[in-house]
């Protein structure tokens, strides 16, 4: 009777141990999608601005006013503090994250089988 009370427990515990670490990999990949969105939001900001402004200072090094270095200094302090804000809130993630339980709910199909 031992001996099946012994498999019982290690059946359970086998079951739980399995559970957290799917618990724990579901936390993850979660962490690892919303930071990936969160620097593609960034990246997509930066090009943005880039693509619309960079006429204020799209010439060679050599040749940029004074005018256009001011314009090229200030799209540097805003990209860098774009980055800086964008990737502290890519750490906040796993902060919020672990104030949860996550599961991964897959894509299940349940396929209906008739009877003849």
């Amino acid at each position: 009777m031992d001996d099946y009370n012994d498999l019982v427990r290690q059946q359970t515990d086998y079951k739980t141990k399995r559970e957290n670490k799917y618990k724990c990999e579901s936390r993850d990949r979660l962490s690892k999608i919303l930071k990936k969105k969160v620097e593609t939001t960034m990246i997509g900001a930066l090009s943005s601005v880039e693509e619309n402004f960079s006429f204020l200072w799209e010439v060679d090094k050599d040749e940029m006013t004074p005018e256009q270095h001011m314009m090229h200094d200030l799209y540097q302090k805003v990209r860098s503090e774009i980055l800086d804000k964008g990737n502290a809130q890519a750490r906040n993630v796993d902060a919020e994250i672990s104030q949860y339980e996550v599961t991964w709910l897959r894509n299940a199909v349940t396929i209906p089988v008739k009877s003849v």
